[in-house]
């Protein structure tokens, strides 16, 4: 016997857990911009994922409650990669059935991982339509961009179902501005005024001395790039030579782990680099690049892959990439999400971009609609970054809502502890200011966690200065910078990483930051709503979250253990 993937529409705002299936447990869409070649060929070559299900998740949670929260005695104490994976490593069973499972249909050519929960691997497509009845791969491009997926929901046989969470490379097609980076707001700046977001204007308004710079010897921060997107070193060489002269940096890039395209550089992959390395001044970098080594990969999956099972890491990561949570499976975040736990009790933070489409808008029918939160921005397991802008987008005043940040509250993920008081006292303080309670999920988790200019920013790509770059991509490296400048000084002290921020920075309840209370986010343009998602408040807000780094407090309150 198997288990069939049975399509069902709910026209609701948030998702029922459907336990018992496996990632593809809802319809199988296509984005429009997306064309359809045809079938690929029987012998043509697959890239497949399997994730095993894993042992000790729940034990996993409770730990990295226990390393996260300040109040714990086990605070900061984190693990090695080997003890993650001795915790969660799938059972001897589990590992079995499902290798016995792929060389009953002659698949033999995987490759495994240190945890030993995840496999990859290569088999033609005739193969993996008959090890995952119901599959038919076909092929579909977009702007020259090759992607092979299958049309169709596939099942799997009983036995082998309650030992896989999912079967990555089957099913999702990246949605156009899945990196969420925008470009220009048609603004004329007036004379006398500054004419856009620079190193320099992020220091003085975050209160950064040249003397705020990395000096540690065992420092590191990170970016993540996928879709084709590529830095390069000439860009980065020419923006620090424009914008760095008034405080020592680096202007290369320490590491660069996967594959550098030789096309042009992308504007994501451009602003995530320089503002992570001028405001993370002096601190190596590195730059993980994964545009996907086969049609059938998924970028951000094999990212996921490959930092779980590397022993040496960057302390911080930031990652401007997100898809809305109806488009993925609830086994494929609760998945995702448990690789960030793993992330979590190595020490290691994760930053993640809320989003450019503010509160978001998902048409349920003709006349009914509600917001649309995004994934892993919903993720109760990382650190999401909000965006602002200046009062007047020209002068350095204070900051207020940028229209575009994303923000709201998860359709799939409780509220955690960390944040259940400050989402209650945001519900009270707002009361009848609230959306209607029908567009959006009261008791999920709320986010962003915090926020940074995102509006307005220079940026070199293709050794030309662009100006009028925004985007919550924009403010994620530059708050990853400040606190990869916090680990250094840190480290330097004989202090941990960071780690896992959110549990500490909800009970420092917004001291050290910078409050945004002025300006809502955009939503769903209808009678109901008219446009407006949600709106900053005092304290912590689902637009701006807790504000904006002062910096110089920040380091002062996460610097005392």
């Amino acid at each position: 016997m198997r288990t069939v993937l049975t399509l069902v529409v709910v026209l609701v705002c948030s998702s029922p857990v459907r336990p018992g299936f496996l990632e593809e447990d809802q319809d199988v869409l296509i984005p429009d911009d997306w064309s359809h070649v045809g079938p690929v060929g029987p012998f043509e070559q697959l890239e497949l994922t399997f994730a095993l299900r894993q042992q000790g998740v729940d034990l996993l949670g409770e730990t990295l409650r226990r390393v996260s929260d300040p109040d714990s005695p086990q605070y900061a104490k984190y693990l090695r990669l080997e003890e993650v994976s001795s915790l969660v490593r799938p059972s001897d069973l589990t590992q079995k059935v499902v290798r016995r499972w792929l060389q009953s249909h002659g698949v033999s050519a995987c490759l495994s991982v240190l945890t030993r929960d995840f496999l990859q691997c290569t088999m033609p497509a005739q193969v993996a339509e008959a090890l995952l009845p119901g599959a038919r791969f076909h092929r579909y491009v977009r702007d020259g961009r090759s992607q092979v997926r299958s049309s169709a929901p596939y099942s799997v046989h009983d036995e082998v179902h309650q030992h896989l969470d999912f079967v990555g490379g089957l099913h999702r097609l990246p949605p156009r501005g899945q990196d969420v980076a925008s470009h220009g707001r048609n603004r004329h700046p007036k004379p006398g005024l500054h004419l856009g977001v620079t190193p320099a204007i992020l220091r003085a308004r975050y209160n950064l001395t040249a003397s705020d710079v990395g000096s540690s010897q065992n420092n590191s921060q990170a970016v993540a790039q996928f879709l084709e997107q590529y830095y390069h070193a000439a860009d980065l060489a020419e923006f620090m030579s424009m914008f760095g002269g008034s405080f020592p940096h680096l202007s290369l890039v320490d590491r660069v782990v996967g594959t550098q395209g030789a096309g042009r550089a992308g504007l994501e992959a451009s602003l995530d680099v320089e503002y992570i390395m001028s405001t993370g001044a002096n601190i190596p970098t590195w730059v993980f690049t994964n545009p996907g080594r086969h049609e059938s990969q998924e970028p951000f999956l094999q990212w996921m892959v490959l930092i779980s099972n590397m022993s040496a890491l960057p302390w911080v990561h930031t990652v401007s990439y997100g898809d809305d949570e109806d488009s993925l499976s609830n086994a494929y975040m609760t998945r995702i999400n448990t690789e960030f736990m793993k992330a979590g009790v190595r020490g290691i933070s994760l930053l993640f971009a809320s989003g450019d489409s503010g509160a978001g808008c998902r048409h349920l029918t003709k006349e009914e609609n509600c917001f649309r939160p995004s994934f892993p921005a919903s993720s109760p397991y990382v650190t999401t970054v909000g965006g602002t802008s200046f009062k007047n987008p020209f002068k350095m005043t204070y900051e207020v809502t940028d229209y575009i940040s994303g923000g709201g509250f998860s359709n799939v993920f409780k509220t955690p502890d960390y944040q259940a008081s400050a989402v209650k006292a945001y519900m009270q303080t707002v009361g009848g200011g609230l959306p209607p309670l029908t567009y959006f999920n009261t008791s999920g988790r709320a986010y962003p966690d915090l926020a940074a200019l995102s509006d307005n920013y220079w940026v070199v790509s293709n050794r030309m200065p662009v100006p009028w770059v925004s985007g919550t991509s924009a403010s994620t490296p530059v708050v990853g910078g400040m606190l990869a400048l916090i680990n250094d000084r840190r480290l330097l002290k004989g202090l941990p990483p960071l780690g896992f921020l959110n549990p500490r920075l909800y009970k420092l309840q917004g001291e050290a930051m910078f409050d945004v209370t002025e300006g809502c986010h955009l939503s769903c343009l209808d009678e109901t709503v008219q446009g407006r998602g949600f709106c900053a408040a005092p304290s912590w807000d689902p637009v701006t979250g807790w504000g904006t780094p002062n910096y110089p407090a920040l380091l002062a309150a996460l610097l005392d253990q």
